[in-house]
């Protein structure tokens, strides 16, 4: 997996998320000090409301800004074929033996804004953090060893990793 790539489209969606975020923030403020949003009695918390939302989300823009900041900067680990995977680890996983057919799945180990799904190559990527569950079930692990993943009807699912890079 191309890793050049990946960090592209991750920052790509980093900085289109925070200009999104922004201009809700922007709105939201706009609405919370608009002459139009003052309060008619001391039940009408229209304003305050919006002042809070528009707090809320420059917090949130705030960290995607930190985010993007790490993702730009950080050097990017390369990973051989027998190292375990870390933060900075592309992992691709697939049904175990017995447990199915299925595609193969890929999980990036980001330093920070997991969740984020990113195309790369034809190929789905979610970001993941160590904190996640996911992220501390696939840290230290290796090729070839079997994890098992959330399934359906809270049945856990033997994945094989195949990759680590």
């Amino acid at each position: 997996m191309n890793k050049s790539a990946l960090r592209d489209a991750i920052l790509q969606k980093l900085r289109a998320d925070l200009a999104l975020l922004t201009s809700a923030a922007r709105m939201a403020r706009d609405e919370a000090i608009s002459e139009e949003s003052r309060a008619e009695s001391k039940w009408d918390t229209h304003s305050q409301e919006a002042a809070y939302l528009a707090e809320g989300q420059a917090k949130l823009a705030a960290e995607l800004g930190a985010s993007i900041e790490l993702y730009a900067t950080q050097p990017w680990a390369q990973f051989g074929p027998d190292d375990v995977a870390a933060v900075g680890a592309v992992v691709g996983l697939l049904p175990a033996a017995g447990a199915g057919t299925g595609r193969k799945v890929w999980y990036f180990l980001g330093p920070k804004a997991g969740g984020i799904d990113v195309l790369i190559d034809g190929a789905s990527v979610l970001v993941l953090t160590p904190s996640s569950p996911l992220g501390r079930l696939l840290l230290g692990k290796r090729r070839g060893e079997i994890v098992p993943l959330p399934g359906r009807g809270n049945k856990a699912a033997p994945h094989e990793i195949t990759d680590v890079a």
